[in-house]
């Protein structure tokens, strides 16, 4: 089997990892909640990590529910998705210094990292939804923060929510465009 075919039935099966982009929305939006409420800003940072915590559960549920095959185990590049995930973690120090150096800022990092760490994915899946979305994420949360000037930080999650909707929408166009002429 080629290399583009391998990528194709993992876009397909894994319905292109759209389950955890909907786990991901769930996420955002509690930390969008969190955000809103009138609690200190090292609350609010505590309670945005905690709630990352639903993140890989959550999408295994989703992923029943849309019957998205999300280990792959018979395709030889399966494992690789996992381990582009796991990359996320590598960026987690920045997050972490944020949260010790610049509270403010902790909601700014993440949000960033989270767009970027999409950008392998259009490799993985074959889209180029991923390719787009991972900077254009990235480079939007960075805009908003610097338009934002320290005030309203629940709008970083809540752009995170919308740009995150955006990337499923295409996505999902994608995988009927695959499933529909076989590719």
């Amino acid at each position: 089997m080629e290399l583009v075919d391998l990528r194709n039935e993992l876009s397909v099966r894994g319905k292109n990892g759209i389950n955890f982009l909907l786990s991901g929305i769930f996420v955002w939006t509690i930390i969008t909640i969190i955000f809103l409420q009138p609690l200190e800003i090292h609350q609010k940072n505590i309670f945005l990590l905690c709630a990352t915590g639903l993140m890989f559960p959550l999408s295994i549920g989703i992923a029943a529910i849309i019957k998205a095959d999300w280990k792959l185990d018979n395709n030889p590049l399966g494992k690789l998705g996992l381990y582009l995930n796991f990359a996320q973690f590598i960026y987690f120090p920045i997050v972490f210094w944020g949260l010790i150096n610049i509270p403010e800022d902790t909601v700014l990092y993440f949000a960033i990292i989270t767009g970027a760490h999409f950008f392998p994915y259009g490799w993985f899946y074959n889209t180029k939804a991923y390719y787009v979305m991972a900077p254009v994420i990235s480079v939007t949360i960075f805009f908003l923060r610097l338009y934002l000037k320290g005030e309203n930080l629940w709008l970083i999650p809540l752009a995170v929510v919308c740009l995150l909707l955006l990337l499923i929408f295409w996505l999902f166009l994608d995988f009927k465009k695959k499933t529909k002429y076989g590719s």
